[in-house]
């Protein structure tokens, strides 16, 4: 009898899983540092976990197209879209554009 069982891919490799969550953390981590150098940057808790929030489903749904979608082509349309969700909503939350 046939398996019916599918190979499941394990998604980004190491060093990319590595590199994504590090510039992810790098990117909260830069109103931190700023703070500390200039009055301009203000950020509170409630917006250190929003943005860690945002940027942690960013690489989660990163994580999970390089798991699920088939080719490097589909890879590339949904990290396009994700990044594109990504800035709308913090665009958003900033300023209040739409």
């Amino acid at each position: 009898m046939g398996s019916l069982a599918v190979k499941a891919k394990t998604g980004l490799s190491g060093p990319w899983r590595f590199a994504m969550w590090s510039a992810a953390a790098g990117l909260l981590a830069l109103p931190a540092i700023a703070m500390q150098f200039t009055p301009e940057v203000n950020w509170g808790p409630g917006d250190f976990i929003v943005m860690g929030g945002m940027l942690a489903m960013l690489c989660g749904g990163v994580e999970l197209a390089a798991r699920f979608l088939p080719g490097k082509r589909a890879f590339g349309l949904a990290g396009l879209a994700l990044l594109a969700i990504f800035l709308l909503v913090w665009a958003e939350l900033a300023v209040g554009i739409f």
